[in-house]
């Protein structure tokens, strides 16, 4: 079930047996991982070994084991860190047919060093008993000042808000971001807190009438076994913005993976980052962790399907590394705290 247009179409790898292992390393828990792996492993007769831990901190691992790393690949969340690994000179450019083939050119590096393995919407989260879908629109209309002292965000340390702005600097120049980002700043209804989670409780809770957060966070919620969670869930709705014809569409960001530097057991690396866009791998993937497919033809996650289909940016998410830095630099000068 198609949610949104994708022009790429899905290629297959070759069903071959393949001896010997592989070793990850993982910013995605292990849950949410694992089982793709241990099906690679019974496919392809190859022995896969996980290490997770935390986004930075993986990159920091790998960056002190240099070329004596056992790592051959390394899985972590946003365009901006897959950016700081390449930047960093821990990953190396992949050469698969199919992985070029499978992946849109926008969720990909433009070089090769990553692809993108599912995608995630940043996107606005409303109270439908306090705020109308008729009067949001745009990521720039929360700016308004008819928000004022309505709205939640985490800190502008998040990687997640900078990717954010990063996007729009690239659609929108320097100046109109820097008074967007001063806008919203002023319509805060208290200073940057918590994470996704923390803030779509605050909006249930009435602290606020609105966020950005990311579409995952939202429908783990909807899967959670605490009831008030779920009540979040029903309670709270997503706004996809930017929808107009001429406009952009909703900013998106990906969970992907590379080649590390380092890595020996190339073929068997490749072979698995081409299984995990299969179309059977892509529907796990998306579903387990509440996340879009990155290949046409998968179907949306069970809780975000009843939200619909959405246009997203197709922005190249190589450019938000790019502009990681520019993007600090204005959301600190605009008091983003």
């Amino acid at each position: 079930m198609g949610f949104f247009a994708l022009t790429s179409s899905l290629v297959l790898s070759a069903n071959v047996q393949a001896q010997g292992e592989v070793n990850v390393y993982s910013a995605r828990k292990e849950s949410l991982i694992a089982p793709a792996l241990d099906a690679f492993s019974k496919e392809h007769d190859v022995v896969v070994n996980l290490i997770t831990g935390s986004a930075d901190a993986l990159l920091s691992r790998l960056r002190a084991e240099g070329d004596a790393s056992p790592a051959d690949v390394f899985i972590t969340v946003d365009a901006g860190r897959l950016y700081r690994a390449k930047t960093a000179g821990v990953l190396k450019p992949i050469n698969s047919e199919v992985l070029n083939a499978n992946i849109p050119s926008h969720l990909r590096d433009v070089d090769g060093y990553w692809y993108g393995l599912s995608q995630r919407a940043r996107v606005i989260f409303y109270n439908p008993k306090k705020v109308s879908p008729a009067d949001l629109s745009t990521y720039e209309n929360l700016a308004d000042s008819k928000w004022k002292g309505r709205i939640c965000v985490r800190s502008s340390a998040n990687i997640y808000n900078q990717s954010l702005v990063a996007s729009m600097l690239e659609v929108d120049g320097r100046e109109k971001t820097q008074a967007w980002i001063k806008g919203l700043v002023s319509n805060l209804a208290r200073p940057p807190f918590g994470g996704d989670v923390d803030l779509l409780k605050a909006v249930n809770a009435g602290v606020c009438d609105l966020t950005l957060a990311n579409t995952y966070y939202y429908g783990r919620l909807g899967q959670s076994t605490d009831a008030s969670e779920r009540e979040v869930y029903q309670n709270v709705k997503p706004f996809w913005p930017n929808q107009a014809a001429d406009d952009r569409g909703a900013h998106v960001n990906v969970s992907g993976a590379g080649l590390t530097a380092a890595a020996t057991n190339v073929e068997n690396a490749t072979l698995l980052l081409e299984f995990l866009t299969n179309h059977e791998s892509q529907e796990w993937y998306a579903h387990v962790n509440n996340e879009y497919p990155v290949v046409e033809g998968a179907s949306a996650p069970e809780m975000l399907e009843p939200f619909g289909e959405f246009r997203a940016d197709t922005i190249s998410l190589s450019t938000l590394g790019v502009n990681n830095r520019a993007a600090v630099e204005l959301m600190d000068l605009g008091g983003w705290k």
